[in-house]
């Protein structure tokens, strides 16, 4: 996870629930391949699932990367598999949109869990831990000329500078997470039994507002929990590639 105020440099269901295509990715327990940290800040989305009896292993395999320098990991909890008989304590709808607005974006035929998505731009099993750890060095290397991000002392605004804008312009997020590690028990479905264990898992999105390449001061939310952190993401409305990202 990053410091506050690091700023990326850059450029910038399962089953047949729920009616739509989607089938679970194959679990293989990889070890992560660590080859170099990225040189700039990469933001790697996990979308999960804690009844996916393949998403224990790609928890375990995203907590491993979080740790490295230059990575923001963040949690999305689904509920795609609530139907197996253990609905998810984390899963909110605006998650399950999110990845959505991926798949359209990708052209994917469906999503799943557990899945990685790599600073909006592609996609990965998050079973498959060399890949993903692949496809964060290699989109770090796209980094060019994005927008500054800057948190203010006073904690309640954040600043993104001047830069250029996608086609389209951009939003800027805001995403409430609790930094570390969090484990539940699973007591029904497919892991029942197990102690699932999850990093930076996402409590909340809230849209600050648009941005279309000028200097914009925006309100950060108030009254968060003191356990609770925020990340703050520029991303493209149109192909929703994630220009840059800081954290608080």
């Amino acid at each position: 996870m990053i410091g506050a105020a690091v700023a990326i440099a850059g450029t910038a269901t399962m089953g047949t629930a729920l009616g739509s295509w989607a089938q679970p990715a194959p679990s293989r327990n990889h070890a992560p391949t660590h080859r170099r940290p990225p040189s700039e800040p990469v933001v790697l989305e996990l979308f999960t699932a804690q009844g996916c009896p393949g998403c224990p292993d790609a928890n375990q395999v995203v907590e491993t990367i979080a740790d490295e320098p230059g990575v923001i990991a963040l949690t999305y909890a689904v509920g795609y598999w609530d139907y197996m008989g253990w609905p998810d304590t984390f899963a909110k709808p605006e998650f399950a949109q999110r990845q959505r607005a991926y798949q359209t974006a990708m052209r994917l035929r469906g999503v799943y869990t557990p899945q990685v998505i790599i600073d909006g731009r592609r996609q990965v099993s998050g079973a498959e831990a060399p890949a993903v750890q692949a496809a964060v060095d290699e989109e770090a290397t796209r980094r060019i000329f994005p927008p500054q991000v800057e948190f203010r002392e006073s904690g309640d605004r954040v600043g993104v500078g001047s830069g250029r804008a996608p086609v389209g312009g951009a939003e800027v997020w805001a995403v409430i997470y609790r930094p570390g590690a969090q484990t539940v028990t699973v007591s029904g479905g497919d892991n029942r039994g197990r102690a699932v264990r999850h990093v930076n898992v996402v409590r909340e999105l809230r849209k600050l507002g648009d941005w279309n390449g000028r200097p914009v001061l925006y309100p950060l939310p108030a009254q968060r929990d003191p356990d609770e952190a925020v990340a703050v993401m520029v991303q493209a409305k149109g192909d929703r590639r994630i220009l840059t990202a800081a954290t608080q």
